[in-house]
Protein backbone atom coordinates (compact mmCIF):
# COMPACT_ATOMS: atom_id res chain seq x y z
CA UNK A 1 0.00 0.00 0.00
CA UNK A 2 1.23 3.53 -0.86
CA UNK A 3 1.99 5.32 2.32
CA UNK A 4 0.12 8.39 2.71
CA UNK A 5 0.39 11.37 4.71
CA UNK A 6 -2.40 11.47 7.38
CA UNK A 7 -3.67 15.54 5.54
CA UNK A 8 -3.88 13.26 2.50
CA UNK A 9 -5.50 9.99 4.38
CA UNK A 10 -8.12 12.46 5.45
CA UNK A 11 -8.91 13.72 2.23
CA UNK A 12 -9.33 10.42 0.79
CA UNK A 13 -11.94 9.51 3.75
CA UNK A 14 -14.00 13.12 3.22
CA UNK A 15 -14.11 12.31 -0.78
CA UNK A 16 -15.86 8.78 0.41
CA UNK A 17 -17.63 9.12 3.65
CA UNK A 18 -20.72 11.62 4.66
CA UNK A 19 -20.37 14.14 7.28
CA UNK A 20 -22.23 13.77 10.76
CA UNK A 21 -21.47 10.12 10.93
CA UNK A 22 -20.34 9.49 14.57
CA UNK A 23 -18.89 5.94 14.01
CA UNK A 24 -16.89 7.36 11.17
CA UNK A 25 -15.79 10.56 13.01
CA UNK A 26 -14.91 8.06 16.63
CA UNK A 27 -13.10 6.15 14.66
CA UNK A 28 -10.72 8.54 13.33
CA UNK A 29 -10.61 10.28 16.53
CA UNK A 30 -9.41 7.15 18.41
CA UNK A 31 -7.41 5.43 15.37
CA UNK A 32 -6.45 8.22 13.31
CA UNK A 33 -6.88 8.86 9.51
CA UNK A 34 -4.01 6.44 7.89
CA UNK A 35 -4.93 3.76 10.77
CA UNK A 36 -8.84 3.92 9.36
CA UNK A 37 -7.64 4.56 5.54
CA UNK A 38 -5.04 1.82 6.10
CA UNK A 39 -7.97 -0.77 7.51
CA UNK A 40 -10.54 0.24 4.88
CA UNK A 41 -8.17 -0.67 2.12
CA UNK A 42 -7.43 -3.73 3.75
CA UNK A 43 -10.78 -4.80 4.23
CA UNK A 44 -10.34 -5.38 8.08
CA UNK A 45 -13.51 -3.65 8.70
CA UNK A 46 -17.01 -5.82 7.72
CA UNK A 47 -15.90 -6.05 3.90
CA UNK A 48 -19.91 -6.77 3.21
CA UNK A 49 -21.32 -4.02 5.70
CA UNK A 50 -18.49 -1.45 4.00
CA UNK A 51 -17.90 -2.59 0.60
CA UNK A 52 -18.87 0.15 -1.52
CA UNK A 53 -17.02 2.49 0.92
CA UNK A 54 -13.87 0.48 0.37
CA UNK A 55 -14.77 0.10 -3.32
CA UNK A 56 -15.13 4.18 -3.52
CA UNK A 57 -12.04 4.90 -1.45
CA UNK A 58 -9.68 1.98 -3.70
CA UNK A 59 -10.77 4.29 -6.93
CA UNK A 60 -9.82 7.78 -5.01
CA UNK A 61 -6.99 9.59 -7.16
CA UNK A 62 -5.67 11.87 -3.90
CA UNK A 63 -3.96 14.26 -7.12
CA UNK A 64 -7.35 14.92 -8.75
CA UNK A 65 -8.92 15.71 -5.12
CA UNK A 66 -6.52 18.00 -4.45
CA UNK A 67 -6.53 19.69 -8.05
CA UNK A 68 -10.28 19.99 -7.71
CA UNK A 69 -10.31 21.83 -4.29
CA UNK A 70 -7.24 24.19 -5.85
CA UNK A 71 -8.81 24.46 -8.97
CA UNK A 72 -12.01 25.87 -6.87
CA UNK A 73 -9.76 28.58 -5.13
CA UNK A 74 -10.17 26.81 -1.67
CA UNK A 75 -8.43 24.81 0.87
CA UNK A 76 -8.71 21.80 2.46
CA UNK A 77 -8.48 21.65 6.32
CA UNK A 78 -8.17 18.71 9.53
CA UNK A 79 -8.19 19.03 12.68
CA UNK A 80 -4.43 18.75 12.70
CA UNK A 81 -4.50 22.08 10.47
CA UNK A 82 -3.09 25.28 12.40
CA UNK A 83 -6.29 27.18 11.41
CA UNK A 84 -9.12 24.52 12.45
CA UNK A 85 -11.46 26.18 14.34
CA UNK A 86 -11.31 23.68 17.95
CA UNK A 87 -15.05 24.89 18.44
CA UNK A 88 -16.04 22.01 15.91
CA UNK A 89 -14.35 19.63 18.46
CA UNK A 90 -17.10 19.42 20.35
CA UNK A 91 -19.29 17.99 18.11
CA UNK A 92 -20.40 14.24 18.88
CA UNK A 93 -19.52 13.77 14.62
CA UNK A 94 -17.09 15.96 14.10
CA UNK A 95 -15.73 16.72 10.29
CA UNK A 96 -13.62 14.78 9.39
CA UNK A 97 -12.28 17.96 7.19
CA UNK A 98 -13.58 21.25 5.74
CA UNK A 99 -13.34 22.96 2.32
CA UNK A 100 -12.92 26.42 3.24
CA UNK A 101 -12.79 29.32 0.53
CA UNK A 102 -12.10 32.61 1.82
CA UNK A 103 -10.17 33.45 4.88
CA UNK A 104 -9.28 30.90 7.26
CA UNK A 105 -8.84 33.14 10.46
CA UNK A 106 -12.47 34.08 10.50
CA UNK A 107 -13.61 30.71 11.58
CA UNK A 108 -11.92 31.02 15.01
CA UNK A 109 -13.29 34.09 15.33
CA UNK A 110 -16.76 35.24 17.71
CA UNK A 111 -19.58 34.77 15.47
CA UNK A 112 -23.35 34.62 15.80
CA UNK A 113 -25.29 31.98 13.92
CA UNK A 114 -28.66 33.59 12.51
CA UNK A 115 -31.02 31.04 10.78
CA UNK A 116 -34.55 31.24 9.71
CA UNK A 117 -36.97 30.04 7.11
CA UNK A 118 -36.22 30.10 3.18
CA UNK A 119 -40.10 32.33 2.87
CA UNK A 120 -39.67 34.72 5.44
CA UNK A 121 -42.21 37.75 6.26
CA UNK A 122 -40.80 41.29 5.16
CA UNK A 123 -40.45 41.57 9.18
CA UNK A 124 -38.14 38.86 9.39
CA UNK A 125 -36.03 39.83 6.70
CA UNK A 126 -35.95 43.29 8.32
CA UNK A 127 -35.03 42.13 11.80
CA UNK A 128 -32.40 39.37 10.44
CA UNK A 129 -30.67 42.28 8.42
CA UNK A 130 -30.93 44.36 11.76
CA UNK A 131 -29.34 41.92 14.06
CA UNK A 132 -26.64 40.58 11.94
CA UNK A 133 -25.89 44.57 11.54
CA UNK A 134 -25.49 44.73 15.32
CA UNK A 135 -23.69 42.21 15.96
CA UNK A 136 -21.51 43.02 13.58
CA UNK A 137 -20.75 46.79 14.67
CA UNK A 138 -19.90 45.14 17.85
CA UNK A 139 -17.45 43.03 16.64
CA UNK A 140 -19.21 39.93 16.05
CA UNK A 141 -19.05 38.40 12.14
CA UNK A 142 -22.38 36.45 11.13
CA UNK A 143 -22.61 32.19 9.98
CA UNK A 144 -25.27 31.35 8.45
CA UNK A 145 -26.61 28.72 5.72
CA UNK A 146 -26.37 30.36 2.18
CA UNK A 147 -29.86 29.91 1.78
CA UNK A 148 -32.67 32.09 0.06
CA UNK A 149 -34.77 33.70 3.06
CA UNK A 150 -33.51 34.55 6.28
CA UNK A 151 -30.15 33.05 5.83
CA UNK A 152 -29.29 35.88 3.21
CA UNK A 153 -31.03 38.45 5.02
CA UNK A 154 -28.40 37.85 7.91
CA UNK A 155 -25.28 37.63 5.15
CA UNK A 156 -26.48 40.90 3.61
CA UNK A 157 -27.23 42.54 6.60
CA UNK A 158 -23.46 41.72 7.75
CA UNK A 159 -22.00 42.68 4.53
CA UNK A 160 -23.86 46.16 4.28
CA UNK A 161 -22.75 46.93 7.83
CA UNK A 162 -18.92 46.56 6.30
CA UNK A 163 -18.63 43.18 8.65
CA UNK A 164 -17.78 39.94 7.91
CA UNK A 165 -19.60 36.74 7.59
CA UNK A 166 -19.36 32.63 6.92
CA UNK A 167 -22.03 31.21 4.98
CA UNK A 168 -21.82 26.85 5.50
CA UNK A 169 -23.24 25.28 2.48
CA UNK A 170 -24.57 21.94 1.80
CA UNK A 171 -23.13 21.69 -1.10
CA UNK A 172 -19.76 21.75 -2.76
CA UNK A 173 -17.80 25.54 -2.18
CA UNK A 174 -18.03 25.71 -6.58
CA UNK A 175 -21.39 24.82 -6.37
CA UNK A 176 -24.11 27.57 -6.75
CA UNK A 177 -26.91 26.30 -5.07
CA UNK A 178 -29.48 28.59 -4.24
CA UNK A 179 -28.37 29.70 -8.38
CA UNK A 180 -29.40 33.49 -7.52
CA UNK A 181 -27.01 33.78 -4.43
CA UNK A 182 -23.70 33.42 -6.90
CA UNK A 183 -22.94 37.32 -6.11
CA UNK A 184 -23.84 36.95 -2.62
CA UNK A 185 -21.48 34.09 -2.16
CA UNK A 186 -19.03 35.70 -3.82
CA UNK A 187 -19.36 39.16 -1.50
CA UNK A 188 -18.86 36.52 1.25
CA UNK A 189 -15.64 35.02 0.27
CA UNK A 190 -13.72 38.54 -0.40
CA UNK A 191 -13.52 38.85 3.49
CA UNK A 192 -15.49 35.96 5.43
CA UNK A 193 -15.82 32.34 4.09
CA UNK A 194 -17.35 29.65 2.49
CA UNK A 195 -17.39 26.47 3.80
CA UNK A 196 -18.38 22.88 3.27
CA UNK A 197 -18.24 19.60 4.20
CA UNK A 198 -18.09 17.91 0.52
CA UNK A 199 -16.03 18.32 -2.31
CA UNK A 200 -16.28 20.86 -5.13
CA UNK A 201 -18.93 19.46 -7.46
CA UNK A 202 -21.18 17.99 -5.08
CA UNK A 203 -24.67 17.81 -5.30
CA UNK A 204 -27.45 19.41 -2.84
CA UNK A 205 -29.06 16.17 -0.85
CA UNK A 206 -31.03 16.34 2.16
CA UNK A 207 -28.83 15.07 4.41
CA UNK A 208 -26.19 17.61 3.88
CA UNK A 209 -28.79 20.26 4.89
CA UNK A 210 -29.00 18.44 8.19
CA UNK A 211 -25.57 18.09 8.39
CA UNK A 212 -24.05 21.71 7.91
CA UNK A 213 -26.89 22.89 10.62
CA UNK A 214 -24.89 21.29 12.75
CA UNK A 215 -21.42 22.55 11.25
CA UNK A 216 -23.43 26.22 11.86
CA UNK A 217 -24.70 25.40 15.55
CA UNK A 218 -20.90 24.55 16.09
CA UNK A 219 -18.76 27.65 14.68
CA UNK A 220 -20.87 30.53 16.61
CA UNK A 221 -20.89 31.26 20.05
CA UNK A 222 -24.74 31.45 19.88
CA UNK A 223 -27.67 30.81 17.69
CA UNK A 224 -30.56 33.15 17.25
CA UNK A 225 -33.69 32.10 15.18
CA UNK A 226 -35.84 34.59 13.70
CA UNK A 227 -38.47 32.93 11.84
CA UNK A 228 -39.35 29.18 11.24
CA UNK A 229 -42.01 27.33 10.98
CA UNK A 230 -43.43 24.52 13.27
CA UNK A 231 -41.24 22.00 11.70
CA UNK A 232 -38.15 23.38 10.91
CA UNK A 233 -34.42 22.91 9.99
CA UNK A 234 -33.39 26.24 11.71
CA UNK A 235 -35.20 24.09 14.56
CA UNK A 236 -32.56 21.66 14.37
CA UNK A 237 -29.58 23.99 13.98
CA UNK A 238 -31.10 25.77 17.33
CA UNK A 239 -31.33 22.15 18.92
CA UNK A 240 -28.17 21.06 17.89
CA UNK A 241 -26.51 24.32 19.76
CA UNK A 242 -28.09 23.30 23.02
CA UNK A 243 -26.82 20.46 22.99
CA UNK A 244 -22.99 21.84 22.45
CA UNK A 245 -24.06 23.97 25.63
CA UNK A 246 -24.85 27.52 23.71
CA UNK A 247 -26.84 29.65 24.29
CA UNK A 248 -30.46 29.54 21.67
CA UNK A 249 -32.21 32.61 21.11
CA UNK A 250 -35.72 33.17 19.51
CA UNK A 251 -37.54 36.12 17.92
CA UNK A 252 -41.42 36.26 18.53
CA UNK A 253 -43.66 37.23 16.11
CA UNK A 254 -47.23 37.70 15.78
CA UNK A 255 -49.05 34.70 17.37
CA UNK A 256 -50.82 33.65 14.74
CA UNK A 257 -47.90 34.05 12.13
CA UNK A 258 -47.05 29.99 10.65
CA UNK A 259 -43.16 31.70 9.78
CA UNK A 260 -43.39 32.42 14.17
CA UNK A 261 -44.35 28.91 15.08
CA UNK A 262 -41.16 27.59 15.29
CA UNK A 263 -39.81 30.51 17.46
CA UNK A 264 -42.88 30.73 19.79
CA UNK A 265 -42.45 26.54 20.11
CA UNK A 266 -38.57 27.15 21.09
CA UNK A 267 -39.45 30.15 23.69
CA UNK A 268 -42.68 27.84 25.34
CA UNK A 269 -40.11 24.69 25.08
CA UNK A 270 -38.15 26.64 27.57
CA UNK A 271 -34.90 25.71 24.35
CA UNK A 272 -34.71 29.26 23.62
CA UNK A 273 -34.26 32.67 25.19
CA UNK A 274 -37.05 35.73 23.86
CA UNK A 275 -34.51 38.28 22.59
CA UNK A 276 -36.36 41.65 21.13
CA UNK A 277 -33.18 43.41 20.41
CA UNK A 278 -29.50 43.31 20.00
CA UNK A 279 -28.91 44.81 23.29
CA UNK A 280 -31.04 41.83 25.13
CA UNK A 281 -29.16 39.21 23.11
CA UNK A 282 -25.88 40.92 24.12
CA UNK A 283 -26.75 40.83 27.82
CA UNK A 284 -28.21 37.33 27.32
CA UNK A 285 -25.01 35.97 25.83
CA UNK A 286 -22.75 37.82 28.16
CA UNK A 287 -24.30 36.45 30.85
CA UNK A 288 -23.87 32.72 30.40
Amino acid sequence: MNTVSEQQARLALFSVIEGGQIYWSNQIREFGSQDVYGRLLDETYDPVKFRKLTDRLKAVDLGLLEEQIEKSGAQFITPESANWPPSLNDLNAAPIGLVVKGDLSILSERSLAIVGTRNPTPYGVRIAGDFAAGFVDREWNIVSGGAYGIDSAAHKGALIAEGRTIAVLATGIDVAYPAGNVRLFAEIAENGALVSEVMPGAHAIPVRFLNRNRIIAALSQATLVVEAAFRSGSLRTARDAAELMRPVMAIPGPINAPTSEGCHRLIGERAAEIVTSVTDAIELISAL
